[in-house]
């Protein structure tokens, strides 16, 4: 969320380019399996010897111990400045002959290709991963190429990243000798994550070899992922299931895990006595221009009003909250708990929220994720908050984020309010921290606020470019998040309250009311039309209170009553 109400139009940019890139890499993901004759012609494929055979530019590779995804070390690779961290072996192989070429990332913005083939050059890439993530495209050699450089980099400006287990599946060139994969060992670890009335998320320890996992739900294969997690959907509410996984890679699938049981919940999400429909206000505890507020200004129409923001202390993940008296026209801190008292007994929800724009919180080791939880309990208890919203801008630790949101509802209990508004980039992907996080957490999550602004073109569920300000915009984009594990009343809309609430992305209130109208009831839409409507469908967002007061209260006059009224 902003601060200030423009935000510069480099992200607006990259977002784009981003688009671009991801929409011409991801038809390459994806080969069929090596033939039992094939062996890996990369050499020192898992780092184990260093950097031995690897040539990294500018010195920007290294090896370490952790994270790793098979043996005892990974390949470490940092981009600065100008240099991507292009890291490259060549690899002796046959003339028209194809190859399965694969490896295994995590961390920043990673890149796996080859050039040199005599045919066509692949390439493929992910944003950046949490958890280790196969990235496998396939290629065929000239009549006369004997060899193929392979490379590995990042992005400019982007974090490091890693990669273990790489391999180039195919016929023997004469200058491999890293053996083909044997069939990988049983799972172990498995173990229930999470819960709500129709899902059961699951994780399970990594299997050195395995380049994939196969979940089984009562003896049935239900999902294959390729990460150690997974999130079972479709399931009865208040009903017992036995989960199994298997680990597989191209010599087949192990044996079966030892299996757990989960029970569903009688109902899903958090939210206490929330209406079933929703409207969030973000209410601005400084002054940048828009109307200043108190919380007893902020109109009828919004059911939870998120204080923006916690602020960062010196200690690692911790937050406090220091209300802006002075910015507020002198509104004091007894006013301000006064008037949260107020509205709560009205049926709203105030909670904290966390991050913003310039927010740097970070939560990234079980130390800082105790710190968060901590404080913001604290907070919840000395202002009477309901709970807190994860506005974090700047990078997420899905692990560590898990763990604070976790301690922090086994404090609060089952009525604490828990929102999110990752970015429109942030939720492109399940593979993305903030999406896993919110799938994580699905069990104790209220609703994922997505910012649809200042965000410049994205992909939607259908694998289309759609651009900011339209009605397609919105319902492609929700669209994956709704077919990509989260609960139709974990779902909300994000939008400006005005032109000056965003540095681009507004849309009048006719079009968030069109948007809604197409996911809940199959009308309103414009080219993009979902397969099928969601009529629990949480509601909408805004930022900010102040910004809407500045319009006269346009947005919340136009689009609360249509939430209220939804099916």
């Amino acid at each position: 969320m902003d601060r200030a109400p423009r935000m510069s139009g480099r992200r607006r940019v990259w977002a784009g380019a981003l688009v671009s890139a991801l929409a011409l890499a991801l038809p390459l993901v994806g080969a069929g399996q090596a033939s039992a004759a094939d062996v890996n012609n990369v050499k020192n494929a898992g780092f184990e010897a260093g950097l031995s055979n690897w040539t990294c530019s500018a010195g920007s590779g290294s090896t370490v111990s952790s994270p790793v995804h098979g043996g005892a070390a990974a390949l470490k690779a940092t981009p600065s400045g100008q240099d991507d961290a292009r890291c490259t072996q060549t690899v002796a192989v046959r003339p028209n002959a194809t190859y399965r070429l694969s490896g295994w990332v995590q961390g920043g913005y990673a890149y796996l290709g080859v050039t040199g083939t005599g045919t066509t050059d692949v390439s493929t890439w992910t944003p950046d991963s949490g958890s280790w993530k196969q990235l496998s495209t396939s290629f065929t050699t000239g009549s006369s190429t004997t060899s193929v450089t392979v490379y590995t980099h990042g992005w400019y400006g982007q974090a490091a990243y890693h990669v273990d287990d790489l391999s180039v599946f195919g016929p023997d060139g004469g200058g491999g000798g890293d053996p083909e994969p044997t069939v990988p060992g049983a799972p172990g670890g498995l173990g229930v994550s999470g819960t709500t009335s129709s899902s059961v998320s699951l994780a399970w320890n990594p299997v050195s070899g395995a380049t994939g996992y196969t979940v089984y739900r009562d003896g049935t294969k239900v999902t294959a992922v390729t990460g150690t997690s997974a999130t079972v959907t479709g399931l009865a509410a208040s009903t017992s299931y036995s989960f199994q996984v298997a680990a597989t890679n191209a010599a087949g699938e192990s044996p079966r895990s030892t299996a757990v049981s989960a029970r569903t919940n009688d109902s899903g999400g958090g939210g206490g006595d929330l209406p079933e429909h929703a409207v969030t206000g973000y209410w601005q505890n400084f002054n940048n221009g828009a109307t200043v507020q108190k919380i007893s200004d902020v109109p009828s129409h919004y059911d939870i009003i998120a204080v923006a923001f916690a602020d960062a202390t010196a200690t690692p993940g911790a937050v406090t909250f220091n209300l802006d008296s002075a910015g507020l026209n002198g509104y004091t801190v007894d006013q301000f708990k006064s008037d949260v008292r107020a509205k709560q007994a009205a049926g709203k929800k105030v909670i904290i929220s966390v991050g913003g724009e310039k927010g740097t919180v970070s939560v990234n080791d079980s130390a800082s994720a105790t710190n968060f939880a901590d404080s913001v309990y604290a907070l919840m208890r000395e202002y009477g908050f309901d709970g807190v919203d994860i506005d974090l801008e700047n990078g997420l630790n899905a692990t560590y984020m898990t763990q604070a949101l976790r301690s922090l509802s086994a404090k609060a209990g089952p009525s604490m309010i828990l929102t999110m508004a990752p970015q429109t980039i942030d939720m492109q992907s399940t593979s993305n921290s903030y999406f896993r996080t919110a799938l994580n957490v699905k069990d104790i999550l209220t609703v994922v606020n997505m910012q649809y602004y200042n965000s410049g073109s994205m992909l939607g569920c259908d694998g289309k470019v759609y651009s900011q300000g339209s009605v397609d915009f919105l319902t492609a984009l929700a669209c994956i998040q709704l077919e990509g594990g989260l609960d139709p009343s974990q779902v909300g809309l994000g939008l400006p309250a005005s032109t000056r609430g965003a540095g681009s992305g507004y849309v009048s209130p006719s079009v968030v009311n069109n948007a809604l109208d197409c996911l809940t009831r199959g009308t309103g839409c414009g080219t993009f039309k979902p397969s099928r409507t969601y009529p629990s469908l949480r509601g909408a967002m805004t930022w900010s209170t102040n910004w809407d007061a500045a319009a006269g209260n346009a947005w919340s006059n136009a689009v609360g009553p249509h939430v209220h009224a939804l099916p």
